[in-house]
């Protein structure tokens, strides 16, 4: 993300706290809401080692901005945030090579890999949700046909039965008879999992006709490229790009309706709003006191790291329920 952004937090860690629930030594930027400490914990040896992320291309901006962050309050502790897709990550953390996986889909069940990978190899997880998004579909801004496409018509593009000369006409009659240049994440993307089974209704049904990448701004990129082009990922993507871009409106059944952070929170930009997940290793944390404190402090300071890089804050209340649980996992 944006170098300003650092710019504009610089001011929050000047005043850090310790969240109640850190672990010795860690230092807490101050939040708003359920998580701000009531008072600070007593300071021993500063904090060190390093903890490793990957996961979710989409989770990323906000993982980063918290451990750019971390890092400056805690400056023995290294970091590295790393995108492979949720899946991709999973498959990583899952063999205990890494120490967090961002995610945005739930872990898949048992007899599906993802979990039952980790239960073989005794990696215990817990799933937090730390923000909302809203997948949105994005065009060029020169397409001046295109404000709002129905489900059905994102299944006609993006589905496994459309063909390799799709043309704009063929998605709705009236639109030209240009042919429709696809973008989208790659098959290890969480995005690319909840879209193909909310959309084309079954996961990994998809065109093999389209672009893929697991790094978000590959897309922004082609469509940028392009007039013709249509892509899709994670809301902050859109809104870091707002100037290259154009967010569609999308029908799910009940009208148009944009992605806004007031439409996505309160779930009338469907189906296309979705949870965003970090997966801490429960056993490191316990063992590890600077991932415990970086759990901690992702937590306390969600909300506005969140809001900061594009996606919608969790209520309150449904942030309050994600520290209560990890603070029950690693024991307060």
């Amino acid at each position: 993300m944006t170098d300003s952004r650092s710019t504009r937090l610089g001011g929050l860690l000047a005043a850090a706290l310790i969240v109640g629930a850190c672990g010795p030594g860690a230092s807490t930027a101050p939040s708003t809401g359920p998580t701000q400490a009531a008072s600070q914990a007593a300071s021993t040896a500063p904090l060190s080692g390093t903890v490793t992320i990957d996961g979710s291309s989409t989770v990323y901006p906000i993982t980063e901005l918290v451990a750019e962050e971390f890092q400056k309050a805690n400056t023995g502790v290294q970091v590295p945030v790393a995108f492979s897709g949720t899946g991709g990550g999973f498959k990583k953390f899952c063999v205990g090579e890494t120490d967090i996986n961002d995610a945005s889909r739930p872990i898949k069940a048992d007899d599906e890999g993802e979990g039952k990978a980790c239960t073989t190899n005794a990696i215990e997880f817990i799933q937090l949700q730390i923000a909302i998004d809203g997948l949105t579909v994005v065009v060029n801004p020169a397409n001046t046909f295109a404000t709002c496409l129905t489900l059905a018509e994102l299944k006609t593009i993006y589905g496994p039965d459309s063909p390799e000369d799709l043309k704009w006409s063929d998605v709705r009659a009236g639109f030209p008879d240009q042919p429709v240049e696809r973008f989208m994440p790659g098959a290890d993307s969480g995005t690319f999992d909840y879209f193909t089974e909310t959309v084309n209704g079954e996961v990994d049904a998809a065109t093999t006709f389209a672009t893929q990448s697991e790094d978000d701004n590959t897309l922004v990129t082609g469509v940028e490229g392009s007039n013709n082009a249509i892509a899709f990922f994670g809301f902050a993507y859109y809104v870091e790009n707002k100037d290259k871009l154009k967010a569609l409106q999308i029908d799910g059944g009940s009208g148009c309706v944009e992605p806004t952070d007031a439409t996505i929170n309160d779930g009338t930009y469907k189906p296309l709003s979705r949870p965003l997940f970090i997966y801490p290793d429960v056993n490191k944390a316990k063992a590890r006191p600077e991932l415990k404190a970086f759990v901690d402090y992702y937590l306390a300071n969600a909300k506005q790291f969140s809001s900061e890089v594009g996606y919608v804050a969790l209520p309150d209340a449904l942030l309050a329920e994600q520290v209560t649980k990890w603070a029950a996992a690693v024991g307060g």
